[in-house]
């Protein structure tokens, strides 16, 4: 069931929106040559302290740490430990908080001081391809249109999309109705329509799309050992254009210190 949010439910959810977004700006300039996965998540923690919200990862089907920290050949899911982050690595960062009853989640993925070319090429269009779907989210448009130009993008840039894991609905709880691939996957596909309210979130492989699950039971890896880049945005589809509620410009100012 794909649950259309109120005009009150908006007033509580775009703070927690905010509030993610917020946070993971900050951990993204937290991120420096030398520091540790599990630095960056107590970082992270404090952050989320900070706003008076919860991580809504943490204990999440029993993962452990506050915000998914992956890193190069890492696609999502990664997990906080001992790992020094080097020169030149890229992290992706993924921050979902629980505030005033509702979810805001949001990712990004940043150079660690600086990267390679291609690095930085499958970045750019990672989150090129994000804002390509988000323009899609209109009323009257299907999910299937914000698939079809995530993929047709990032294919068309050489790059592949991660097939296994998909954006979702979000709300009152972290995976809602329906579900956002970041490909045409033949399926239905419900319309859009206002008060919806989608995690939109691409992952994309330098290389082929094809991932695997390491022993640890959560950091999904490249098969082949390449890179991978994710970026996510919270969205409300309105009556006229889409509303990015974890962008940071939107943000309260009296939730800004």
């Amino acid at each position: 069931m794909i649950i259309l949010k109120s005009e009150r439910d908006m007033d509580a959810m775009r703070p927690a929106c905010a509030i993610a977004g917020s946070v993971l700006s900050e951990v993204a300039a937290f991120i420096q040559p030398g520091v540790t996965t599990r630095q960056v998540d107590e970082f992270a923690a404090s952050r989320i302290k900070h706003h008076d919200a919860k991580s809504a990862f943490l204990g999440y089907r029993k993962y452990p740490c506050h915000i998914c920290i992956s890193v190069n050949d890492q696609v999502v899911h990664g997990l906080a430990g001992p790992r020094q982050l080097n020169f030149g690595d890229i992290v992706s960062l993924d921050v979902g908080v629980s505030y005033n009853g509702f979810i805001g989640d949001t990712a990004r993925t940043v150079a660690v001081g600086g990267c390679g070319i291609l690095a930085q090429k499958l970045m750019d269009i990672t989150e090129k391809s994000l804002y390509e779907g988000i323009a899609q989210a209109v009323p009257g448009k299907r999910v299937v249109d914000v698939s079809r130009a995530i993929q047709t993008f990032v294919e068309a840039n050489g790059f592949s999309i991660v097939r296994e894991f998909v954006g979702h609905g979000v709300g009152r709880t972290m995976h809602e109705e329906p579900q956002i691939p970041n490909f045409v996957d033949g399926k239905s596909s419900p319309t859009l329509r206002p008060g919806m309210t989608i995690a939109i979130e691409p992952m994309v492989n330098a290389g082929r799309p094809s991932v695997k699950i390491l022993n640890d039971g959560w950091t999904v890896v490249t098969q082949d050992g390449s890179l991978s880049a994710h970026f996510e945005h919270t969205v409300l589809v309105t009556e006229g254009d889409p509303e990015i509620l974890t962008c940071l410009e939107r943000m309260p100012s009296k939730l800004k210190a």
